[in-house]
């Protein structure tokens, strides 16, 4: 946008970016605290949680505390988990084990996230907080060193970068305080993170792609509540993963699986695991008969308590999964993140009060003195076995670290590179032959993305880009085989030319379900992730 044209400002007491279970959970402790203050949600989804995706099975623990009596009003959560089943799977057997402490769900429900955080935002409206949907949080914006709210991204803007026919400059939401709760990957948090310096002195992160399906099947062979855990086949002994499985609400099956982006084979294809898992024996019944209703996909931080950074900076702070507040052998982070944001929430209602320093800083130390830091303290140990010693270690570990130490263990594991180092040479690592789908329990990438409502107006700029175009074929391809069209679940990268001297990479941006895995997984960092225009990407329906 050229500096000649002026951008509309309004001025708000905070701004949260995001409306996900962290951004609205701080938006309505904040009115709660201070019911005068002046509180803006903004959020990229065409509506409140249209890119919501999860299992979801929810721990109410801090729904609990934010709002004491949900279960009085109408509430998106029905469904009571029931029975606990946890499978390790060979090729063609599964073998039941005791369900870990962590995985055990007595008192916890069964839903849709995205439901949850419809819900949620009706309650934050009645508390007086605006919520704007559709608008893409696009720019920090900062003074003196401080940030001091945030724009939102143009719209109309044509592939050429000039302004089309319907063109809207974005708006500038001023605030003194500044909440991002953008979710795994945040675009904004990443630019923050590199300019406040945000993971000095702390551990490396990860991250996992999880990647679901809702499917309809028939009511004789529903089990209301029943909730099934995978792990082994068809990922082999040194790729972190495994399957969730939760029957609820009215004959519905929620189906994901989840690989760690630390995997080393370039030719291992999340997608076509997630499609083969199906097929097993002892899986494949649960979907007899049914129908899929939808599809999508989403990156997930699975760094843990080491690998979070610097939670404030001079004007803001970061919450839930932007952060990385996931309990990962707890596959849960709904009860993390809303806490996060109530924490979040505290601090900056008291800092608006003068009750503390200019800054939020209280932040990080309300949080250190919460059940969080206690509960992912517990278990911090876990995923980093699996990461140094593979699946047979990282379960030793886990029973050990549950059962020996009680999570007290003496020492803290760090992971040992980002998930984008350390993959093998294509030339050098076993090729992975997947079945065709057969469009009934197994389905391609494009009818996928098909049904998660995906959608991008075609004459904007691709939100996906190139740091160096080159490094596409001259690293990526010659040397890995383009790995970004197999961990991509959306068919977004695509080789043109693969069979002549000349490939080329074509990035289909209209396909993307912002899952951000190409941000994360790119070998040499060479892709960048930014927002299309608001209200573009996914629309995911009630029951996701």
């Amino acid at each position: 946008m050229g500096e000649s044209v002026a951008r509309e400002t309004m001025e708000f007491d905070v701004v949260v970016v995001g409306a996900g279970p962290s951004g609205l959970s701080a938006a309505i402790r904040l009115k709660q605290l201070a019911p005068d203050i002046t509180v803006c949600v903004v959020e990229k989804g065409s509506e409140v949680g249209a890119h919501i995706l999860s299992g979801a099975v929810v721990e109410p623990r801090a729904l609990d505390e934010l709002l004491p009596d949900w279960r009085d009003n109408a509430p998106p959560l029905t469904t009571q988990a029931g029975d606990d089943r946890f499978l390790y799977l060979t090729p063609t057997k599964a073998f039941k084990l005791p369900t870990p402490p962590q995985m055990v769900n007595h008192g916890n429900y069964i839903g849709s996230l995205g439901d949850v955080c419809r819900w949620l935002g009706a309650q934050a409206e009645a508390l007086g907080v605006e919520i704007y949907p559709g608008f893409a949080a696009a720019e920090v914006l900062e003074e003196a060193g401080r940030v001091v709210g945030i724009a939102t991204g143009d719209m109309g803007i044509a592939k050429s970068g000039a302004p089309g026919p319907n063109y809207q400059p974005g708006m500038e939401l001023r605030a003194t305080y500044t909440i991002f709760a953008e979710g795994c990957r945040g675009s904004l948090t990443k630019k923050l993170t590199e300019r406040f310096k945000l993971r000095d002195g702390r551990g490396i992160p990860s991250y996992g792609i999880g990647i679901k399906e809702l499917w309809e099947i028939p009511k004789a062979n529903h089990r209301p509540g029943l909730i099934e855990h995978c792990t082994g086949w068809p990922l082999d002994r040194n790729t972190y993963g495994g399957s969730f499985l939760y029957h609820w609400g009215e004959n519905y099956v929620s189906y994901g699986f989840v690989v760690g982006l630390d995997y080393k084979n370039p030719w291992l294809s999340p997608f076509e695991e997630m499609q083969r898992f199906k097929t097993h024996p002892a899986v494949r019944g649960h979907f007899e008969g049914g129908r899929r209703v939808t599809y999508g996909a989403r990156a997930l931080s699975e760094g843990g308590l080491q690998a979070l950074p610097k939670l404030t900076f001079p004007g803001g702070c970061l919450v839930g999964d932007t952060a990385g507040f996931l309990n990962v052998p707890k596959i849960k982070g709904t009860h993390t993140a809303m806490k996060s944001g109530m924490l979040a929430a505290e601090a900056v209602a008291e800092a608006l009060a003068g009750e503390r320093p200019a800054e939020p800083a209280a932040y990080e130390q309300k949080f250190r003195d919460s059940w969080v830091y206690e509960e992912l303290h517990s278990v911090r140990n876990i995923r980093p076995a699996f990461a140094k010693w593979g699946l047979y270690g990282g379960i030793v570990n886990a029973a050990l670290d549950t059962y020996v130490f009680r999570g007290k263990a003496p020492w803290t594991m760090q992971l040992p590179h980002p998930d984008n180092e350390g993959m093998t040479h294509a030339s050098m690592a076993p090729l992975i032959e997947y079945p065709k789908p057969d469009g009934v329990l197994t389905f391609d990438r494009l009818s996928s993305v098909f049904i998660s409502n995906t959608n991008h107006e075609e004459d904007q700029p691709a939100h996906l880009r190139l740091r160096q175009p080159e490094v596409a074929v001259d690293i990526n391809w010659n040397q890995y085989r383009s790995p970004e069209t197999r961990y991509c679940p959306a068919g977004v990268y695509e080789i043109v030319g693969a069979e002549t001297d000349s490939p080329k990479l074509q990035i289909n941006a209209q396909n993307c379900v912002h899952c951000k895995t190409c941000d994360i997984k790119d070998p040499t960092q060479n892709i960048d992730w930014t927002t299309p225009e608001g209200g573009g990407g996914p629309s995911y329906p009630s029951g996701m």
